[in-house]
């Protein structure tokens, strides 16, 4: 048996210099190699209780993969990991797991948790670099799925179920799949070959992925039942972007994060032959605090931009932002301006940005969230100057498809509402989950409402029709 590691930190994730990397859009950290994935693994007690499996929301054996890379059966490892993850490789970048699986590891009682998610990623790396195999087919059940949306959740749902025999088709609006993980988190965060190589091993498993295909426009619920589909899995993100709602948001250099981020990461705005079009700025402010903001404030550092802020009413204490992401910011240069709340954005006779007028704020009694509300401070405002103003306070689900589905109900905030975790809608054999359903979220998340709706659409077809 291999000697346990007891050092209280985790092994360092080797990083680029923050000098060099606000130059470029390669990959900030740059993963474990096998030694030091070796050594982190050998960290795990492999503990009785496996706390970190129930904390996963796909329900990763955990020790189990930890303990294969022990043993430098890296192979075995993926096939754990892959028996429960769709997207292995996305969720070792880009999954909070220091407020999940690692939030419960028991080894972070005396030091740090061990690295779950490093160690997720070199699994999931060391395959695709080593491995050309084709991933298996499952015998086909004779049953036809469709899924709307190839972002994580429907991803998820459409692997599992072609691994439970189905044929299943993915309608994506935009002209790539991948959703969120290919328009809105950056290069830098998540290479999109890494995406684009899980994509294709979900292809390989049979699942058929139809492009360009606006469901509510192209073609509605009600015609993907015409054309034989038995069931239906709504996965269409929170892609509709929210606004401050105070003057001079109309100015040209305003952006929503949603915009911006596309037009960098999906569009490859950065590149010098790039064909879309983006204000290239010298100083930019951002409002808002969770990982969307930072993403938009490291991009736009990328981009040239001399000086990038982040506006937020609340304290640093209080930032949703994984706490690596608001590190790696600060390393790169970002100011952060706590306790401010934009009041007005300020602009030329041309109608073109050249300022945001903030207020101080101060923390007040707990909202109906339980975090203290944000109250003015009289007196305070002040002006930062900008040429750009970026918008990242939240987004919510786009209305097409509730607007063209009959009997399918959202709350007011147009969430699809379900009847329980299944995702089961108020529309006969219609399921739905991720951001569609729970607002913007977490990409393991939707991933784990993908994998349930699967289990239960399963379980639906096959009472039906007595499918093994």
């Amino acid at each position: 048996m291999a000697e346990r590691n007891m050092t209280l930190q985790k092994t360092p994730m080797p990083v680029q210099p923050a000098q060099e990397r606000v130059q470029n859009f390669s990959e900030v950290a740059l993963g474990y190699t096998f030694s030091m994935a070796v050594a982190e693994a050998r960290r795990c007690l492999n503990c009785k209780t496996h706390p970190c499996v129930s904390a996963c929301p796909v329900c990763i054996d955990i020790p189990s993969f930890i303990g294969k890379i022990i043993n430098e059966d890296m192979d075995g490892s993926f096939e754990i990991l892959g028996a429960s993850s769709t997207l292995p490789a996305v969720c070792g970048r880009v999954c909070p797991q220091e407020t999940q699986c690692e939030s419960v590891c028991v080894r972070a009682i005396k030091g740090e948790s061990v690295g779950i998610g490093r160690l997720e990623r070199f699994a999931a790396d060391w395959h695709r670099e080593n491995h050309t195999s084709v991933p298996r087919r499952y015998p086909q059940n004779g049953h036809s799925v469709a899924v709307i949306g190839a972002g994580p959740s429907g991803l998820t749902c459409a692997g599992d179920l072609a691994r439970l025999g189905y044929q299943v088709t993915v309608f994506e609006a935009l002209h790539v799949a991948g959703g969120v993980l290919v328009y809105g988190i950056p290069e830098f965060r998540l290479p999109k070959a890494v995406v684009r190589y899980e994509v294709e091993a979900l292809q390989a498993l049979g699942v058929r992925i139809e492009t360009d295909v606006i469901v509510g426009k192209s073609l509605t619920v009600d015609e993907l039942f015409a054309m034989g589909f038995e069931a239906v899995f709504i996965g269409t993100g929170a892609g509709l972007p929210s606004f401050l709602g105070i003057p001079g948001e109309n100015l040209k250099g305003v952006y929503s994060a949603n915009e911006y981020l596309t037009r960098v990461n999906l569009m490859k705005a950065y590149l010098e032959n790039s064909s879309t079009p983006i204000q290239r700025s010298f100083s930019v402010a951002v409002v808002g605090g969770g990982n969307v903001a930072m993403d938009a404030a490291r991009c736009a550092k990328r981009m040239g931009a001399d000086k990038v802020a982040i506006v937020y009413r609340r304290g640093k204490a209080e930032l949703p932002a994984r706490a690596e992401e608001v590190e790696h910011a600060e390393e790169e240069g970002i100011e952060f301006h706590f306790l401010s709340n934009p009041t007005e954005v300020l602009g030329d006779a041309q109608g073109w940005v050249t300022g945001l007028k903030c207020v101080e704020m101060s923390l007040g009694e707990p909202d109906a969230s339980g975090r203290r509300r944000p109250v003015p401070k009289p007196g305070s405002e002040f002006e930062l100057p900008i040429d750009t103003l970026i918008v990242a306070v939240g987004t919510s689900p786009n209305p097409l498809i509730r607007a063209t589905t009959a009997g399918l109900n959202a709350d007011r905030h147009g969430c699809i509402i379900v009847s329980d975790e299944s995702g089961l809608t108020s529309r006969e054999n219609v399921y739905a989950g991720g951001d569609a359903v729970t607002g913007a979220a977490t990409v393991i998340q939707a991933m784990g409402a993908g994998k349930r709706a699967a289990q239960a659409i399963h379980q639906l077809i096959s009472t039906k029709a007595g499918v093994c």
